[in-house]
């Protein structure tokens, strides 16, 4: 596998522009972007892209970034951080991904977009929805972990909460439409963050899912899987 990233930078939700940038995935997908000389684009035959998730521990608000170039967090620092004694930690992904092997346990983190293709009568086409109540988000997840590289560790009870959710609404700017005013439209996901923990049935598919992202809404802060010793 070519070069990957794993990198970190606490943001401070007290400074204005820090929120103004929080108030919006869409503002933090262009920030994490800026954070390249030559931003990566898509998973073309599953190669690693770039994939983000804001963590909000306690008082802390953590942005995580996945991908294959290292980024440079100093723009960051400098408009929504602490930019004396933040800079951010960049490190080589490749250690953690290349020690995965069959039947580890590993405490895990995932934000993303559960979702599911509805068609209604008068519909031609289905329509992309996303789950809203904790019980299908968390059956969405447990029927793709197999194919992801990875069952739900738990016999009994499965070790899986889904510990935030919300419905997201935000401006999208389409740069497909020429008149300023047709140019936004409003971009709306349901969003889960789960925690548990993991055994892995099949290595390679782990990485993959760990460097490419699951489900959909990659750019806007979901489809990030950490993982982390089980305590």
């Amino acid at each position: 596998m070519s070069a990957v990233y794993l990198s970190r930078i606490q943001l401070n939700p007290r400074r204005r522009e820090a929120r103004w940038l929080l108030g919006s995935p869409q503002r933090v997908h262009a920030a994490v972007l800026q954070s390249f000389p030559d931003p990566p684009t898509g998973d073309r035959s599953g190669e690693p892209r770039v994939l983000w998730r804001l963590d909000h521990d306690h008082d802390r608000v953590l942005l995580y970034v996945v991908s294959p170039d290292q980024p440079d967090f100093a723009h960051l620092a400098e408009q929504a951080g602490w930019p004396t004694t933040e800079r951010g930690t960049v490190k080589r992904y490749e250690p953690l991904l290349d020690r995965l092997e069959l039947g580890q346990r590993w405490a895990f983190r995932l934000t993303a977009n559960p979702t599911q293709y509805l068609r209604r009568p008068d519909q031609a086409r289905a329509q992309r929805v996303g789950h809203v109540t904790v019980g299908y988000q968390e059956l969405w997840l447990q029927e793709r972990a197999a194919a992801l590289g990875f069952r739900i560790a738990g016999a009994q009870s499965p070790e899986l909460v889904v510990t935030r959710r919300a419905v997201e609404s935000f401006t999208r700017r389409d740069p497909s439409f020429g008149d300023r005013a047709a140019s936004r439209r409003t971009v709306t996901l349901a969003v889960a963050q789960f925690d548990g923990a993991l055994e892995v049935t099949d290595p390679q598919a782990l990485r993959t899912a760990l460097v490419v992202g699951i489900g959909p809404a990659k750019a806007y802060g979901c489809g990030l899987l950490t993982l982390a010793p089980l305590r």
